[in-house]
């Protein structure tokens, strides 16, 4: 079993930046992938990034150029930093990671508003 754990969230204003993160219980080496999803108020959760143990990162098209999303396999964490955020990037941000299984953090609210 693998506990993830996020930080970071908060109210900004549009433009603004946020940096999450994700500290995972044991070591992240062995995850084949890591991530971030989100869920806003009555919508599907979506992918907003996520890098593989290979190298390999993959965004969202409506977060190219303005998220970057980072593994420090030594800390045992996973960043999303957001930059130029916008009021639709509101929504509940979700670390996952895959080693077999599937597992998921709590989650943290992200606000974009003025």
């Amino acid at each position: 079993q693998v506990a993830l754990v996020e930080s970071g969230g908060g109210l900004v204003q549009p433009g603004g930046s946020l940096r999450l993160s994700c500290a995972a219980s044991t070591t992240i080496v062995r995850m084949n992938t890591m991530g971030w999803y989100r869920q806003a108020p009555g919508k599907q959760r979506e992918l907003v990034a996520i890098t593989a143990s290979g190298g390999t990162i993959i965004y969202a098209d409506s977060v190219k150029g303005r998220f970057t999303i980072s593994r420090d396999n030594a800390k045992n964490t996973v960043q999303l930093q957001m930059n130029s955020l916008k009021p639709e990037d509101t929504a509940v941000y979700y670390c996952t990671a895959t080693a077999g299984n599937r597992y998921w953090g709590q989650g943290t609210q992200v606000t974009v508003s003025s």
